[in-house]
This record gives structure tokens, C-alpha cells and sequence, in this order.
């Protein structure tokens, strides 16, 4: 890969991660609600999914689709279902002031399981590596340095992206010292993530 070729595909990445999704939503809505370091396993896991599609479209993303059948319209479900839930015990969770969270582990693997469906689900992603990607990178002449290269810039910037939303949202939980405040929030981090899954779940 060239310097521009890289240079292109993380100016890609970076409107990609910037612009309003499910990841960004399900990462705002995970940090608002518990904190920076749980959603860091979202967002791991919102990395791995697109690293998979990023396979997926240097493999040769249209024969994978059509021998996979109706399996992504499955992970599209499955994926808009788990967000509706996760989003959903948000919404009912105990309000806990931020003060009062720290430290705590929450959600391991499930935060980043989560992430991983969210990216598998969502259909800017799906666009994105089948049909933009390809229109202005050749895929099919990469050599392993340069699938690594391209492995490594999805990593850097879309987790860039992603904490710095994480980080922002996690400053704004300070704001909120009360129970009722923090209750307010939960349901509105949660409303957003059920949302999100609606969306995807639409679009299936």
C-alpha cells in the first residue's frame, strides 16, 4: 500500500467512525451509563466486527454474501434484538452516580460481544466495506504486509474516534449528581440504543 492509499483509507475510517451510528450510539450510550471502561469492550468489539468485514471484502465480500445466504440478514436481527435489550436494562438499571461507579468491572465479554453484533448489524458498515471500500482501493492486489497495514489503521482510528466519544460522554456524567438526574440519563442512553436497534432492525 501507498502513503496515499493509507491516507485514504483512514480519512475513509474517520468519517465513518465520526458519522451517527449504531457503534457510536451503543458507545455514548455504554459510557453515559456506566462509565469510560466499560465502554472500551464496546468498542473492542465494534473494532473486531470491522476488521472481520474488512476480511470479508479483501476475500472477496459479494461470493461470501451470496454463499452465506440469509445468514447476514440473521446477525442484522440478531444484532438490532441485542441492542433493543441492552439498551432496555439501561433504561431499567439503577440510577448510580458517577462518584459511586468507579472501579467497577460491569460487563466483560458482554460489552464486547455486544460491540461485534453492533458492527456485524449495521448497515453503514456492510455499505461501507462492500461498496465504498472497494470503489477506491484495490483489494484484490494487497500482499499480507499490506492487509496487516490496513488492519492496523481500522484499529487506530476507528478506536481513536470511538473513545474520544466515549471520553466526552463519561465527562458529561460529573454533571449529573443526583439519583433522579442519573436516572434521566439512563433512560435517555437507553431510549437511544433501543432506537438504534429499531433502526437496524427496519433496514433488515
Amino acid at each position: 500500500m501507498s502513503l496515499f492509499s493509507i491516507f485514504s483509507l483512514a480519512i475513509a475510517l474517520f468519517v465513518l467512525g465520526v458519522t451517527p451510528g449504531p457503534g457510536m450510539f451503543a458507545t455514548i450510550s455504554r459510557s453515559l451509563a456506566s462509565g469510560f471502561a466499560p465502554s472500551l469492550g464496546v468498542i473492542a468489539g465494534i473494532v473486531t466486527g470491522d476488521i472481520i468485514f474488512l476480511v470479508f471484502a479483501i476475500l472477496g465480500m459479494s461470493a461470501i454474501s451470496q454463499a452465506m445466504g440469509n445468514f447476514f440478514v440473521v446477525i442484522k436481527i440478531v444484532g438490532a434484538a441485542y441492542l433493543i435489550f441492552l439498551g432496555f436494562k439501561i433504561w431499567r438499571s439503577d440510577p448510580v452516580l458517577a462518584k459511586q461507579s468507579n472501579g467497577k468491572k460491569g460487563m466483560k465479554y458482554g460489552n464486547y460481544f455486544s460491540g461485534i453484533l453492533i458492527t456485524l448489524s449495521n448497515p453503514k458498515v456492510i455499505l461501507f466495506y462492500c461498496g465504498f471500500l472497494p470503489s477506491f482501493m484495490d483489494l484484490t492486489s494487497l500482499s499480507s504486509v499490506d492487509i496487516c497495514i490496513a488492519t492496523i489503521t481500522v484499529a487506530i482510528v476507528l478506536s481513536s474516534v470511538l473513545m474520544f466519544y466515549a471520553y466526552l460522554a463519561n465527562r458529561a456524567r460529573v454533571f449529573f449528581s443526583s439519583t433522579r438526574s442519573v436516572r434521566r440519563l439512563n433512560r435517555t442512553a437507553g431510549g437511544v440504543m433501543m432506537a438504534a436497534g429499531v433502526a437496524i432492525a427496519a433496514n433488515s
